[in-house]
């Protein structure tokens, strides 16, 4: 959204800061220099983080021929997110390019006053806010608002129309159900074979499930007793465990298998179940 004023100042990133990838210049010799700045703040084994990462992929992409400059800040949700050997690794699994900082003691995420995962904030090219959101949706807008600020510099600029959603839950407009909470299946800590020889078991509502987990192994998983193979975990991150057209409700069980740990079992928002093909549930 358009920030309440226009003054709002980009605040500078910790000079002592570790980065994966080129270290960037400061923010300001990027105004300075007339570059709009987008940083995004997420953690590369959370659901809602991990959902937006290949926008930011792409107009990383799309833009930084014609001036944007595209910056991750890792802050990390869960202890392994603060290692910058996890986080290099993880972001290569996911595919991503563009400079990320590790703020492992969540210094930037204090300073640009993060609401949640992920926190999205675009600096124009004098170094005053121009739009930020937190959380998942609003492409287009954030595209839109890219794209503005590069015809500031060069209002003749050919810029190529708006990603198309990667989801359908992603459309402008878009109704999705409301999942079922994240579990935490050990508090504070990850769940591990040795808490439960017989795994566990649960109940949940939403377009798919996800886990956050640690270690090198594999997990086994049935959905509604039907076992749908082992899940290969090769490192921290978010892995997918079932995934569904709509909202719909099923029953996950899952073991553990080698020396892997479970920090989260997250839910996916998605469509609203279909009623006799005439439309969709609110």
């Amino acid at each position: 959204m358009r920030p309440p004023r226009d003054d709002i100042a980009a605040p500078e990133l910790p000079p002592g800061i570790e980065w994966i990838g080129e270290r960037p210049p400061t923010m300001a010799a990027l105004a300075a220099a007339g570059q709009p700045v987008l940083v995004h703040v997420f953690d590369f084994a959370q659901l809602n983080s991990v959902r937006t990462l290949p926008y930011l992929e792409e107009w990383h992409a799309r833009y930084r021929g014609a001036g944007l400059a595209v910056l991750g800040v890792q802050a990390p949700r869960f202890p392994f997110g603060a290692d910058p050997a996890t986080v290099a690794a993880g972001l290569h699994r996911l595919g991503i390019s563009f400079p990320t900082a590790v703020d492992a003691e969540r210094a930037i995420w204090r300073d640009y006053g993060c609401e949640g995962w992920p926190s999205l904030f675009l600096w124009g090219a004098g170094g005053v806010l121009r739009w930020f959101h937190f959380g998942e949706g609003e492409y287009q807008a954030t595209e839109e608002a890219i794209q503005a600020e590069l015809r500031e510099a060069d209002a003749l600029r050919t810029l190529p129309a708006p990603m198309q959603p990667l989801r359908p839950a992603d459309a402008p407009g878009a109704t999705v159900a409301m999942p079922t909470p994240e579990l935490f299946p050990a508090s504070g800590r990850a769940w591990t074979a040795a808490d439960d020889e017989e795994g566990f078991a649960l109940t949940y509502e939403a377009g798919g499930a996800c886990a956050t987990v640690e270690g090198e192994g594999a997990l086994e998983v049935e959905l509604d007793g039907v076992p749908l193979g082992p899940v290969a975990i090769s490192g921290a991150g978010l892995y997918e465990l079932a995934s569904h057209p709509r909202h719909e409700r099923h029953t996950l069980a899952v073991d553990l298998l080698g020396d892997v740990g479970i920090w989260s079992v997250s839910f996916v928002p998605g469509l609203p179940a279909e009623r006799d093909g005439k439309g969709a549930d609110g």
